[in-house]
């Protein structure tokens, strides 16, 4: 994520934008209206919003990893762990309260016991239909924000080649895609209740899901390690713009199609992973259209977007009742404009009051992910 002081690049924020929007449309089809017409194809689509969330997350996080670890201060575990861990825990505890405490607030649904949460595992073995089920994607980006800085100054301290990290990125890949043909042999094809073990056993699962992440670590291991290689992917981002759409709208096409299918559910990610990681790629290319794109609004949608993932389910929840209770149901366009302001609202409010003090107090007492402190020379 650029500092405050370089360059905004504005295309990462229309992505992060875009992403947000999709899950908010997804499960408003979902979980509100229960209609998949509200928004046509895009509300059914929707869930690819998280895949893309996943993207950006693994080229921000692995680009911070990999350009702390080429400084002559290194990278500081404790310093990472703290600054992500005061990113992502007070809101998540807010918000986790709000449901362990409001049964309105989480739709009078089952919910895991408090330890899974606490220990971001919800998402081992999930069932569908419990309340919060949202935050297994942050189970999965807590695990992955765990592992990978350990990950990499192990293999830096081994000073393994570079090859090593493209061979792990490749056999993640593959094995992802062999054990979702397995499950989805054994628990899927054939069972009237594939569906429901589709999403238990490969939805939510994290050895499923990480081929997204890996999709921005790729580009991250390109931007620090091979700068040649990057510096002339870069010179291109129209090109991947247009690639990456073009990908990312034939597994569309699947998905709508055959969502829960054998082939979709094996090839599909990797090819939302490849196509969402063009799109990155290219709102990071020079001269691209993308990079530069200014959406009003999406900026701060891109800001509030962590806090609006967290309160919209439960926003949209309380206010479709009193909506209902007046005659606007949720299929109304009046409902819908007010539902999907208030899950902005809720957000923001979120952001404003829990999340801002607490990245204040990170950037006062870990300014950064160093070892250590890197010192501006003072002019007299």
């Amino acid at each position: 994520m650029t500092s405050p002081h370089s360059a905004r690049i504005y295309g990462l924020d229309t992505l992060r934008a875009l992403a947000v929007t999709l899950v908010v449309l997804h499960h408003y089809i979902l979980f509100v209206s229960n209609d998949d017409a509200t928004f046509g194809w895009v509300g059914r689509i929707g869930w690819t919003g998280v895949d893309l969330f996943f993207a950006l997350s693994g080229y921000l996080i692995g680009n911070q990893i990999f350009a702390a670890l080429r400084t002559d201060a290194g990278l500081s575990l404790k310093h990472f762990y703290a600054r992500r861990l005061l990113r992502t825990l007070p809101n998540f505890w807010v918000v986790l309260a709000l449901y362990f405490l409001w049964p309105a607030w989480r739709e009078h649904a089952e919910l895991l016991p408090l330890w899974r949460y606490l220990s971001f595992t919800q998402n081992i073995g999930l069932p569908p239909g419990t309340g919060f089920s949202h935050s297994w994607s942050l189970a999965i980006e807590e695990q992955f924000y765990l592992l990978l800085p350990a990950l990499a100054m192990i293999a830096a301290a081994l000073r393994w080649r570079i090859g090593v990290a493209w061979l792990a990125i490749a056999l993640v890949v593959a094995g992802g895609m062999l054990l979702r043909a397995d499950l989805w042999s054994a628990h899927v094809g054939g069972n009237k209740y594939g569906t429901y073990f589709y999403y238990k056993l490969i939805y939510y699962s994290s050895l499923c899901r990480l081929d997204e992440l890996v999709a921005g670590v790729a580009l991250a291991l390109l931007k620090n390690r091979h700068p040649g290689a990057w510096a002339a992917l870069t010179r291109h981002g129209n090109a991947a713009l247009v690639a990456g759409l073009a990908i990312i709208g034939v597994a569309f096409w699947f998905f709508l199609d055959k969502r829960y299918g054998f082939a979709v559910t094996v090839f599909g990610l990797p090819a939302l992973g490849l196509g969402f990681g063009l799109l990155i790629l290219s709102a990071l290319s020079q001269r691209s259209l993308l990079r530069d794109l200014r959406i009003p609004g999406a900026a701060s949608l891109a800001l509030w977007s962590y806090a609006i993932y967290l309160t919209h389910r439960g926003v949209s929840a309380l206010g479709s009742a009193w909506l209902a209770d007046r005659g606007y149901g949720p299929e109304t366009a009046l409902a819908i404009v007010v539902l999907l302001a208030l899950s902005v609202l809720g957000g923001w409010l979120l952001y404003v009051l829990v999340e801002t003090p607490f990245i204040r107090l990170r950037e006062r007492y870990v300014p950064s992910n160093l070892a250590k402190p890197v010192f501006s020379p003072v002019l007299r």
